[in-house]
């Protein structure tokens, strides 16, 4: 008898570590597999969908300008409900920390249909850092039966929850799969234009921006952007930030950052080009959080812009260092590594601890060893 996995998400960063799992399910006999996507971010999701050749089997298409979360967990909660009635699946898998993730695990809870959860047991231990993620991935891990945790600390942090170890599994991160996969694949023209136009053929080194976390709109985002303006004042880097679509992102990104010399604002990438952008960079400065996972894969020294991370893995290995957002701090942290070869190297070579890009066949290989009553 085969099983019924329906796998659920939304945005792009759900996309891009689903897709290896979506992937093995399918090329899996014993198993039927349904993907149904919310489109809660429609854009960036699509080209994820396209580039790892994905069709949804149903897309609720749910995505409004200046959505509130409020309007949002509604609009999931009535618009899913059906879905999960009319598919009757035996699993439903959802990822990591979003509003989707929250909502699709309290409607199966009322469903009765079983619930894994991928890149389960991540804390901060601080419910508005980040905000709202830290409760959405609280709210699945109470609702889960699975739990896929990506590493040893954060199956640690499951079981100080009071979850049974028979129900955890610790497969690494599905993102290391999907990075594995893009990053073989011939880097996109307009990222090979784009070095060209920088100069970073000529000693030039690239910093990689990516800023967008709902807790650092306002202040603490115009103290990032702030830093920027300090380190573009050298001649040896180029910086380049493709820029969230959030209009609390765009509207002081613009005002504070356009026309400075040595910064490159970009709409935001696809993950191809995103990715071997990412190959280029000499650092990166993320608030983002698989981008912690990512960069350290090609042994880019990473510095988190926020106070506190759910990844301590990569901060205990030395492969992230947190750096919150005071602009005078980013600097400093920034021209460090710039400057001193030896902080660079200890940086760079720190092993990466969050997967092998194997995470996806366990993951599947798991489901199976917990038969259906």
């Amino acid at each position: 008898m085969s099983i019924r996995v329906l796998s659920i998400f939304g945005t792009r960063p759900e996309a891009v570590k689903m897709a290896p799992v979506v992937q093995a399910l399918e090329k899996t006999p014993e198993i039927d597999s349904f993907v149904c996507v919310t489109g809660q971010h429609r854009e960036m999701l699509d080209q994820v969908l396209d580039l790892f050749e994905i069709k949804p089997n149903v897309d609720l298409d749910l995505m409004r300008p200046d959505q509130s979360l409020a309007g949002l967990s509604a609009a999931i909660f009535t618009h899913l409900d059906p879905v999960l009635e009319s598919i009757n699946p035996d699993w439903v898998l959802v990822q990591g920390d979003t509003t989707t993730v929250a909502i699709a695990s309290l409607l199966s809870y009322y469903r009765r249909i079983r619930v894994g959860h991928v890149e389960a047991g991540l804390r901060t231990f601080n419910k508005w850092q980040p905000f709202p993620e830290e409760i959405n991935r609280r709210v699945a891990g109470v609702t889960a039966d699975l739990h896929f945790a990506p590493t040893e600390w954060t199956k640690q942090n499951l079981l100080r929850e009071g979850v049974s170890e028979a129900t955890i599994r610790v497969t690494g991160n599905p993102v290391i799969d999907a990075l594995k996969i893009v990053s073989n694949q011939m880097e996109p023209l307009f990222v090979t234009r784009l070095v060209e136009q920088l100069g970073l053929e000529h000693g030039k080194r690239l910093v990689l921006v990516t800023a967008h976390r709902r807790e650092n709109f306002g202040m603490p985002l115009e103290d990032i952007f702030r830093a920027l303006k300090n380190l573009a004042t050298r001649d040896d880097l180029e910086i380049v930030y493709p820029v969230h679509l959030n209009p609390n992102v765009q509207e002081p990104a613009r005002r504070m950052l356009q026309d400075v010399p040595h910064i490159t604002l970009l709409p935001p990438l696809d993950y191809l080009p995103m990715v071997h952008l990412m190959k280029r960079a000499a650092i990166v400065l993320t608030d983002s959080g698989g981008i912690q996972e990512e960069a350290p894969s090609f042994g880019i020294p990473t510095l988190v812009l926020r106070e506190v991370t759910e990844r301590p893995e990569g901060v205990e290995a030395g492969t992230l260092r947190l750096v919150g957002t005071n602009a005078d701090r980013i600097t400093a942290e920034t021209a460090l590594l710039l400057d001193d070869p030896a902080a660079y190297a200890k940086m760079a070579k720190a092993a990466n601890p969050f997967g092998d890009g194997l995470a996806a066949a366990r993951i599947v290989k798991a489901l199976f060893e917990f038969p259906l009553e």
